[in-house]
């Protein structure tokens, strides 16, 4: 049986554990295993136990046609009891006495191992994030230093790349979106609106000077994506702020397109919370050239309260927070 304590309560829950008739098998960060001495039930007064945030995981009746149907209503309903938990470290694997839970049966050997595949894949320390290319590699990967400080045996995959990547798939566990997904199995919440605006190098711009207006604009070298190769509708605005111009650079990249912009090749769009921290570029027209959107933060219903996926959630959430003047 696993029983949870907050931090730092451990010697605690030992201790009244074994008053109740426990035997502590192993303990861990805001854990402890325990089963009764032989021969002996589980004492009336364990749901009584007078303890923070204590956690008991029955046995239920489990059914199911073949060994991996099994192994999934077990892991959901041990993932479910552990669900209001604010749990610090990672959980570990609790399967006591197999062959008695009711419902098994002869197949208990393989739905055990089955059980504990599954359960090691979902509470695993490894998060996949996908983000937008600029949110990812100016918000999510400076901040990793902190992350692993707060909670060094949570691991990131970080995906950033400007196409779409499907949660549904499993392709991640939680992303950064640019539009509100449709409705679905997903667990959507909006993380910050942001701007982005028109910026050119200072040295483009005193050899140059600055368009008077769009018109203008559209006869200067632009840099933009390479359109066939965008798949977020979010991410076509071109047309909106200089319709026919000619491009001189693209890339579906807005990182090379910021390099290029502040190397002096001309003009283009780009995020305010980047630019604005570059010294070489300037923004133009800006009572004119605001374009507004926003990120949403998007993960799986029933996988947003999984440790590594809670974490992160909630350390994204901190950084926005305190950068909210830079968006």
């Amino acid at each position: 049986m696993l029983f949870l304590c907050q931090h730092g309560y451990e010697t605690l829950l030992e201790r009244e554990l074994m008053a109740d008739g426990l035997t502590v098998v192993e303990t861990g960060p805001g854990w402890a295993g325990a089963e009764p001495l032989p021969g002996d039930a589980v004492p009336r007064s364990i749901d009584e136990l007078c303890f923070p945030h204590l956690t008991l995981l029955a046995p239920r009746e489990i059914r199911g046609e073949g060994v991996n149907a099994l192994a999934q209503q077990l892991a959901d309903y041990f993932l479910e009891s552990l669900r209001g938990e604010k749990i610090d470290a990672a959980w570990p694997c609790v399967f006591l006495e197999t062959a008695e839970v009711p419902g098994l049966g002869r197949r208990a050997s393989a739905v055990e191992k089955a059980f504990r595949e599954l359960l090691e894949k979902k509470l695993r320390r490894v998060a996949r994030l996908a983000t937008p290319e600029v949110f990812g590699a100016n918000v999510v990967a400076p901040a990793m230093r902190a992350l692993h400080d707060w909670r060094p045996e949570i691991q990131v995959e970080l995906i950033a790349q400007s196409r779409a990547v499907s949660l549904t798939k499993r392709e991640a566990d939680l992303a950064i979106t640019l539009s509100r997904p449709p409705r679905g199995r997903l667990h959507v919440q909006k993380l910050t609106p942001y701007r982005l605006g028109l910026y050119a190098s200072r040295d483009y711009l005193a050899e140059s000077g600055a368009p008077t207006g769009l018109d203008e604009l559209r006869s200067r070298p632009l840099v933009w994506f390479i359109d066939e190769m965008i798949d977020i509708p979010e991410l076509r605005y071109l047309d909106q702020i200089a319709a026919g111009a000619r491009t001189a650079f693209r890339s579906t990249s807005i990182a090379a397109q910021h390099a290029a912009i502040a190397a002096g090749l001309g003009f283009g769009v780009l995020h305010c919370y980047v630019a604005d921290q570059d010294p070489r570029l300037e923004r133009v027209l800006a009572d004119v050239v605001t374009i507004e959107r926003t990120y949403w933060l998007v993960s799986h219903s029933d996988e947003r309260h999984l440790p590594r996926v809670r974490t992160v959630i909630e350390f994204l959430q901190e950084q926005v927070r305190g950068a909210r003047d830079r968006f």
